[in-house]
């Protein structure tokens, strides 16, 4: 036999005898387990990327009483805040520090994906590598302001200063007026330091600031017959369309440039997560399917859907798949128009 033959033939059997090493290698035992198994008897963590009593909370909190009942093993679940960034703590926590076993999930602010794309500084997180496990709600953002407030109806917005509160940075609360501002020439003036979307409707009530964006359903729900009695006035939702039972116009419509609907298409693209779920990136697949279709199964719970009624939650669910296909699509958007909505949220 030649060198070279030689050579050769001892480099294939050094290929098959790691190959063969490979093959009998076992797999670490929890990875190893069948979905039934690791789950069973298991305390799960649930992270809320929210100070307690806000939307967010309320969802994730009653999901997790009722989540556990449709993974195989049956599962409980231990709901722990971790506010702080505008909800990018928590995220970053669960992107980089979490377990990746299937052991610990959390809802994000569905704003986070878009400020990752932005390269906020802060942000440590790739948001395509996250597993998506569904969303319970689909919303509408509107801006409201205080029956006492001199902004009538959405134009007065070109003239008239409105007073609004911010959540911090990062957070659809603060962004929005800043960015409608900028962008659009709408007359808020952002007020930031009170934290959470609930310290900002106390000032309202105090007459500290006069208005905030929120959705409308977390609206209705922390300030119920707000809207209805005329206490709380709608000024238009932030969507492409206008939402025909709130009455009143679409944002779209002070629109006058491609670029500026380019802008606003790509930051109104968050609203479409909804209060989104993920697991940390490298839970095995197995346990990702396991969590997502234990999720829908949940939005579909009998004693779940009475809590949610009770609450004044409406439930408008989005599967795993639909918010992954949506980041995916997200993270396409052209850096042109990423740079310069990046400039025009910040402060």
């Amino acid at each position: 036999m030649t060198g070279s033959a030689m050579k050769a033939s001892l480099t294939m059997l050094g290929a098959m005898g790691l190959a063969a090493a490979m093959a009998v290698t076992p797999l670490s035992p929890a990875r190893a387990q069948s979905v039934e198994s690791f789950y069973k008897g298991r305390q799960m963590h649930f992270i809320i990327a929210t100070a307690a009593g806000g939307d967010y909370d309320v969802w994730a909190r009653a999901i997790s009483r009722h989540m556990g009942d449709h993974i195989p093993g049956k599962p409980t679940f231990i709901p722990q805040n971790m506010p702080g960034g505008g909800g990018i703590n928590a995220a970053n926590y669960l992107f980089n520090v979490a377990p990746k076993d299937g052991s610990t999930i959390g809802m994000i602010g569905r704003n986070l994906p878009n400020q990752a794309v932005l390269k906020l500084p802060t942000v440590k997180f790739d948001p395509a590598k996250f597993d998506w496990i569904g969303s319970p709600e689909y919303v509408n953002r509107v801006c409201v302001a205080m029956d006492t407030a001199p902004i009538k109806t959405a134009p007065d917005l070109l003239q008239t200063e409105l007073l609004v509160g911010g959540a911090g940075a990062g957070t659809a609360v603060s962004t929005v007026p800043t960015l409608l501002r900028k962008l659009l020439g709408l007359r808020f003036n952002v007020i930031e330091g009170y934290g959470s979307s609930t310290a900002v409707l106390l000032a309202m009530e105090k007459g500290e600031v006069e208005g905030i964006c929120q959705t409308v359903n977390s609206l209705r729900r922390s300030r119920p017959g707000w809207i209805e009695s005329g206490r709380m006035r709608l000024l238009f939702n932030v969507e492409h369309d206008p939402v025909p039972e709130l009455g009143v116009p679409s944002v779209y419509s002070f629109v006058k440039t491609e670029e500026q609907r380019q802008i606003l298409d790509f930051y109104s693209s968050s609203v479409e997560l909804g209060r989104p779920i993920v697991a940390p990136p490298g839970t095995p697949a197995a346990r990702v399917d396991a969590l997502r279709r234990a999720f829908d199964a949940t939005m579909q719970d009998a004693a779940f859907l009475v809590e949610a009624e009770k609450s004044g939650m409406d439930i408008n669910a989005r599967t795993g798949e639909r918010l992954s296909a949506i980041v995916a699509d997200l993270v396409q958007t052209p850096l042109a128009i990423t740079e310069k909505t990046e400039a025009l949220t910040q402060p």
